[in-house]
């Protein structure tokens, strides 16, 4: 992906300060917060980052797990593409560093009038978010296989009880 946000970031048609801005970054900041609405993407050039949401426990307590972390040449953010949405998750930096933030709208009107950048630019994307899915899955399964092993032996140990 860094190649061909480089080349995008690069033509002079795609101008800096209104379709992207460099942003450095400290730890600790708040990148983006779950819920909130957003327009930008991210690719980030350099530093570590903490992907979070927010799980409800019960009506008085919550946890915010990290689900992922973030480094160089990772792109998030990408719900807002082609236009504003709705953050899914908090991201939060780990260490100092930089990124780059990306208008989705005027990277999605750029893309179609670029269909050689585009094509490749969505090929990329495509096996990010394949990727994402995939580890996804396997964390679904084994927290399935974790709660079923949890499951069989509590009742196990309420059999054994019993007698």
């Amino acid at each position: 992906m860094e190649k061909i946000i480089n080349e995008i970031i690069n033509d002079p048609s795609f101008k800096e300060g209104a379709a992207w801005n460099r942003r450095n970054f400290y730890a600790n900041a708040t990148i983006v917060k779950e819920g909130e609405v957003g327009k930008s993407l991210f690719f980030i050039e350099s530093g570590q980052l903490r992907v979070s949401v927010d799980v409800e426990l019960d009506e008085r307590r919550s946890a915010k797990p990290g689900i992922g972390d973030l480094g160089k040449g990772d792109l998030f953010g990408d719900t807002c593409l082609h236009e504003s949405g709705v953050r899914t998750a908090t991201v939060i930096a780990i260490t100092d560093g930089c990124l780059l933030e990306i208008n989705g709208e005027r990277l999605g009107a750029y893309l179609d009038a670029h269909p050689l950048k585009g094509y490749a630019f969505y090929k990329e994307l495509f096996e990010i978010l394949f990727n994402r899915l995939s580890n996804g899955n396997r964390r679904i399964q084994y927290l399935l296989a974790w709660g079923l092993k949890a499951r069989v032996s509590a009742k196990t140990l309420q059999t054994s009880g019993k007698s």
